[in-house]
């Protein structure tokens, strides 16, 4: 990713974390604390996939009301990012902490089978 992706990124990284926290929560307050842990961004900035984590442990639920928010957004992206197009704003989970967990886990078991 160029430096100009990644400046594009870390914004959107930004001001998606805001509209959840302000914005999103007050509607839906089942919606529990919710991380943008990463913004990938395509080459033209045409589509910015963003990577979430939750302590909600209904992800499914997390994601649906994320997208249901799809168009909140991507008009927060285009207020306060200029750019010539807002990007069409993707979510997924972000695992990486559960993995993590899990390759710790086995790391452990392996240390004291050789104990």
């Amino acid at each position: 990713m160029s430096q100009r992706n990644e400046r594009i990124a870390e914004e959107i990284k930004k001001v998606l974390s805001e509209e959840i926290r302000t914005t999103v929560s007050d509607k839906e307050p089942d919606l529990g604390m919710v991380t943008i842990t990463e913004v990938e961004v395509t080459k033209e900035n045409e589509i910015a996939t963003a990577y979430f984590t939750s302590l909600n442990n209904n992800k499914e639920f997390v994601q649906d009301t994320l997208d249901k928010f799809n168009g909140l957004f991507r008009k927060a992206v285009a207020t306060n990012i200029r750019l010539r197009k807002a990007p069409e704003i993707q979510f997924k989970y972000d695992n990486s902490i559960e993995y993590g967990q899990k390759i710790e886990s086995l790391l452990s078991d392996i240390k004291k089978r050789e104990e």
